[in-house]
Order: C-alpha cells, then structure tokens, then sequence
C-alpha cells in the first residue's frame, strides 16, 4: 500500500492520485508494498527501493548509504508496545531530492499519529527533510512514553519483591514464578527498546552529516542535533533501567535459594528426629 502526501496550507494532506499529484508529493509512505508498488515509485522518483532482506542486514554500510542522488536511512523501531514483546522491524527512510520515502513492514505507533497531527496543525512539515525530522521526533517521544511506562513497571515489581511475602509456601512459590515472568519480559521490553535507540542514534549521526552536504535550513539541523542528544539521553536511561531489571533478577534468585536452602534445613531437621 502507498499513502503519499502534498502539502496544503503548511499541513500534510493525503492524496490518492500519485499520477496526478506527483510534482507535488513531499512524503510516500510504502507499507507492505508489492513488487508493483515499487517499481512505480522506482519510476517515479529514479531511485531503488530497497528489499525486505536488504533492509534486515544489519551491517552499517546495508543501513545508511547514499545511492542514486537518495539517501537512504533503516532504523529497527517497535511497533505493538501495549504489550511487554513489541514486535521489532526495520523501517527505511529514504530522501531524494524535496521528497521523502519511507518503506515499512509494520506500523509503528508514530506512522499514525504523526500523519494525522500535521494535517491537522500547520507543523511545519512542508519538504522531505522537516518531515523526517518531525517523525523522528515523533519516534523518539514514542519511545520515551515506553521507557517511562516500563520504568514504573519495574519500581512495581521492586516493590513487590522486597515487601513482606506470605508465609505460605505454595503462595511464595507461586509469587517467585510470576516475578520472574514479570521480570523477563521487562528485560525484554528494554532490550528492544535499547537496541531501537542504538539504530537511532547512528541514523541521527548519518542525518546530520547529510544536512551538511544537502545544506539543509539552520533550523532543521538544529532539530537534529536536539534529536540526537534525545536519542543519546534514553538509551542511559534504558541502559539503567536494564541494570535495574538485571538487579531485580539478581535478588529474586537469590530469595528462592534461600527459600530452597530453608526447606532443606526443615527435611535435614525432620530426618534426625525420625532417625
């Protein structure tokens, strides 16, 4: 599918006719787009579009490259993180000359949020570059919301280890089994969300040596440079968050040995009365 975009009145507008729109499209949006929807914006715009497989490579050069006049950026985002197993994908950005292309397998919370605010306020998202950094910027927000949210999950499975544990031990091992469970999948949830603002931050890095040489306005590379300080910021918090889980995990074992250790001390006592 291919949603493209024009600009009407300083705001973003869908438009269905890219034959008839094209010199006015500023921003293509490809989601699990056909073997036919590519070559048409191959044709379109002069440029290859790159593969599913392509966009999953993981080497730096396969990521951020320049290639037919387009420069072309992946960044590996999370899309479903109502849940603790966000489901990870690349998500490619491609400028070339005024316009940007985004190719995509999955849907990110930004890809809907973002449209739907800059047709609805003037955001200044009228060329390629400033509706890039403006969904960057989007992104990015996203995935503080999640870092946050993951954080008082953790504070709350802290509390729950190192309060007062029932004295039965069916009820403790049932407890012991369900924060483990809870602290994997946080565990998880920052994994995905560090190695996400890893791809980030080298993209940034990538952009804003592009904004030097395409000369892009003092005020777009300003944005970057506030982006990647952004970037740099969340990925120290949900490396400290993931010490924090690591810490967490760490106790919690060592509980359950001394569970096991006390149960053992009861049977050894239990055996010499018996004896």
């Amino acid at each position: 599918m291919i949603k493209t975009f024009v600009v009407d009145n300083d705001r973003l507008r869908l438009t269905e006719d890219l034959a008839a729109d094209g010199d006015r499209v500023v921003w293509a949006d490809l989601f699990n787009p056909t073997k036919e929807e590519e070559a048409r914006i191959e044709s379109w715009l002069g440029i290859a579009i790159p593969t599913r497989e392509e966009m999953e490579e993981i080497e730096i050069s396969s990521r951020l490259y320049v290639e037919d006049g387009g420069y072309f950026m992946t960044a590996v985002l999370p899309a479903q993180t109502e849940a603790d197993d966000p489901l990870m994908s690349p998500v490619t950005f491609a400028l070339a000359g005024n316009r940007l292309i985004t190719i995509r397998y999955h849907e990110p919370k930004a890809f809907k949020t973002f449209p739907l605010r800059a047709e609805k306020v003037a955001t200044g998202c009228t060329s390629g570059d400033t509706i890039l950094i403006g969904l960057l910027e989007a992104i990015v927000d996203r995935l503080a919301d999640i870092l946050e949210r993951a954080g008082r999950e953790v504070e709350a499975i802290s509390r729950d280890i190192f309060q007062a544990r029932s004295t039965r031990a069916s009820k403790r091992n049932r407890d012991f089994q369900e924060l483990l469970k809870g602290i994997g999948r946080k565990e998880d949830l920052a994994s995905s969300v560090r190695d996400s603002l890893i791809s980030l931050q080298r993209l940034a890095g990538f952009l804003a040596h592009v904004a030097g040489q395409t000369k892009m306005s003092k005020d777009v590379r300003a944005r970057i440079k506030t982006l990647s300080r952004d970037v740099l910021s969340l990925a120290d918090h949900a490396t400290f968050l993931s010490q924090k889980i690591s810490f967490l995990l760490d106790a919690t074992l060592g509980m359950i040995s001394i569970e096991q250790n006390a149960i053992i001390k009861i049977f050894s006592v239990a055996a010499v009365i018996f004896l």
